[in-house]
């Protein structure tokens, strides 16, 4: 069995995997400056000694430890460098030092930025990894700058695969204008068309590139429900998303609407997902028609593993939506 270690493991994705990785009978620490079940190791990622002590004898780390784009609104953008960027250098380097097998960086289709989002008239976006990141925030922006830090790392013989995820949070959505148009249950599961992958097929997806990382050497990859669009669709998910579906999708459609859910009218970016089902051999279960199944039965699109660890909002004190 192999050593692992989680940074962030007091979150969403960090406690998944922690929960995963015991069940399977591997040996795992979780690394979080926020105590928890899950957590092993309460520091900060900039914490040299801690973070030294913490790699010790690991085979693996997974590191999902990060400020969030919802702490846009309440961090400065000091604070983004320092746990995004100053804090992934210090887990690169502590797991350098350490000769770990490999790392597995957490970073987010956010950094993309505003090549999300078409000009007014153009198809959807067709979102690969060839696509170039424009940057919006300083949350995309310290991602892509921890993301060079790991392909700087790779350069140098530590074996890196970065992560680009959607959406797999379960709190509401943080647009105003969405939570007041769609319930939450038909929201979620239309995102599964384009946008959003459920938290077990990104924990799957994590294991498998932790262990693929030695071949590698260095990789990025979308993490992403699969969707069933084609490019042909662009032009058409732009001007008129709900047809498009309802080709598709005929009876969950009219299922949908029996409910009184719709379809957006448009759907601008679609991430793709074929290089690492292709090059991590990963096969996310939970695609559209699963979830949107699930949520017409149950009235939720949580997977068993995601309604476990449930929702955990990101501030300690009120700011908004994703405070619980």
């Amino acid at each position: 069995m192999a050593r692992w270690l989680v940074t962030g493991s007091a979150g969403h994705l960090g406690e998944a995997l922690v929960r995963v990785l015991r069940e399977r009978g591997e040996t795992v620490l979780g690394f979080d400056l926020k105590p928890s079940a899950h957590t092993d190791i309460v520091a900060s990622l900039i914490d040299r000694d801690q973070m030294a002590r913490a790699v010790t004898g690991v085979d693996h780390v997974l590191h999902t430890a990060t400020l969030h784009k919802p702490h846009v609104a309440s961090h400065s953008r000091q604070d983004f460098i320092d746990v995004n960027v100053t804090g992934t250098l210090a887990v690169l380097e502590a797991s350098a030092a350490a000769s770990v097998r490999s790392v597995v960086f957490t970073s987010s289709t956010s950094a993309f930025g505003r090549a999300l989002t078409p000009a007014p008239g153009e198809p959807a976006v067709w979102i690969t990894e060839d696509v170039a990141d424009q940057v919006r925030n300083i949350y995309g922006a310290t991602k892509t700058a921890a993301e060079d830090l790991c392909e700087l790392a790779a350069c140098d013989g530590l074996p890196v695969v970065v992560l680009r995820t959607s959406r797999f949070f379960p709190e509401p959505d943080d647009r105003d204008d969405a939570r007041a148009r769609y319930s939450d249950a038909n929201l979620k599961t239309v995102e599964f068309l384009y946008r959003r992958v459920d938290l077990s097929d990104a924990v799957e997806a994590h294991l498998l590139a932790a262990r693929r990382a030695p071949e590698l050497g260095f990789a990025r990859y979308i993490i992403s429900a699969t969707t069933p669009f084609v490019e042909e669709d662009r032009a058409e998910l732009a001007r008129d998303a709900p047809a498009v579906v309802a080709r598709l999708f005929p009876e969950l459609v009219e299922r949908f609407t029996i409910r009184g859910w719709t379809i957006p009218p448009a759907i601008v970016r679609i991430y793709v997902n074929t290089r690492a089902r292709r090059e991590l051999n990963w096969t996310p279960r939970w695609a559209f028609p699963a979830t949107a199944e699930l949520a017409l039965n149950e009235g939720h699109v949580l997977s068993p593993l995601a309604e476990l660890v449930g929702a955990k909002g990101y501030h300690e004190r009120p700011t908004g939506i994703y405070t619980r």
